[in-house]
């Protein structure tokens, strides 16, 4: 099995605009995975030095790549008894930390050793009912802090201290499955309106997408209680997946989604004084603006680290990037650039 990754130019220049990066890793490539069955997802590192995959053949590989594209196999970690549906890299300050989910209901988290550079698992959690759908590391600033989704429509919560995992939370998000979840930037410059959330910086909010067509937002309270807080209805039919994107010093982070009926949407919060304050948990709280309807279920959708970019992976066998009008009176979305995998 083969993943393919390419070069991200029009990131890569808008990073050297506003003085990030530069000179950075301009190639791309095709990796031959050596994965004996269906490949479920592919994720580079933060600095885009090493990439993992993970497979139906209950395996995750483990690649170091090079400045030219090419990629060589580290490791072979195994130890799921089922398939691998997502693995999730943590930020680096954390050390080589990176989680996995399978359908064999559990969680694990795995550790590269400072000592001999061994990778290990650091940690199994078997706590969720059915399928684990989903996981997302939370922004570094609440610490190594790892949410896991599945398709009974609960979420759990985990976060390492010392060298112990605490599972500290386990909440019904969903009515029926989740496929997908995301946490919102802390970022200093992000504050958000509504009142329940509170002003801390630090505050704890995530977003789930399910099988019954929503998308749920909760928020954790000082008791480390998860709070619904909105509802947000739009999609027809699966929402596939939720990507929050990184705070940039703007008053909000949008959020995106896409869905089973071919549909890619972005959210904006609306402005407190534009509230109803008795139906803050209904739709209307977040403004949807339609990026662009495909003839086929749309599977992810992620932002570039300036969050200028919207990248969109459908059932076309495209992946494309996404840029909004900012000039346009009303939300407008351009396409910029497509790969097709037809071709």
């Amino acid at each position: 099995r083969r993943v393919s990754f390419r070069a991200r130019e029009r990131e890569r220049e808008e990073m050297e605009e506003v003085g990030i990066g530069g000179g950075g890793r301009g190639e791309g490539g095709v990796v031959e995975t050596t994965h004996t069955d269906a490949v479920h997802d592919a994720q580079l590192d933060y600095y885009g030095k090493m990439l993992a995959t993970c497979s139906s053949d209950r395996s995750i590989s483990i690649f170091d790549v090079g400045q030219d594209g090419s990629a060589k196999k580290v490791v072979d970690l195994v130890g799921h008894e089922g398939p691998v549906w997502q693995i999730a890299w943590g930020h680096p300050k954390f050390g080589s930390v990176l989680a996995s989910c399978s359908y064999d209901r559990t969680v694990k988290v795995w550790r590269r050793e400072q000592e001999d550079a061994r990778w290990v698992c650091h940690h199994t959690s078997r706590k969720m009912g059915l399928s684990v759908n989903s996981i997302a590391w939370a922004p570094h600033e609440l610490g190594l802090t790892l949410a896991a989704a599945s398709s009974d429509g609960y979420v759990m919560i985990l976060y390492l201290t010392g060298e112990t995992w605490v599972e500290s939370a386990h909440f019904r998000a969903q009515s029926v499955g989740i496929t997908s979840l995301t946490w919102r930037p802390v970022a200093p410059s992000f504050h958000s309106s509504h009142q329940s959330l509170g002003r801390s910086s630090l505050s704890r909010v995530l977003a789930t997408g399910g099988c019954d067509n929503t998308i749920q937002i909760f928020s954790a309270d000082e008791e480390g209680t998860w709070n619904l807080v909105s509802t947000l209805s739009r999609h027809e039919d699966w929402v596939r997946d939720v990507a929050w994107a990184p705070d940039v010093g703007l008053p909000s982070a949008p959020l995106a989604s896409c869905g089973h009926d071919g549909a890619v949407y972005v959210w904006n919060e609306r402005e407190a004084d534009k509230k109803d304050k008795e139906r803050e948990r209904e739709s209307d709280s977040y403004v949807p603006s339609l990026v662009h309807k495909f003839k086929e279920p749309v599977w992810r959708v992620s932002w570039s680290v300036t969050g200028t970019l919207l990248a969109v992976t459908s059932g076309e066998n495209t992946v494309s990037l996404w840029k909004e009008d900012v000039s346009s009176d009303s939300p407008k979305w351009t396409c910029v650039s497509e790969i097709d995998s037809n071709k």
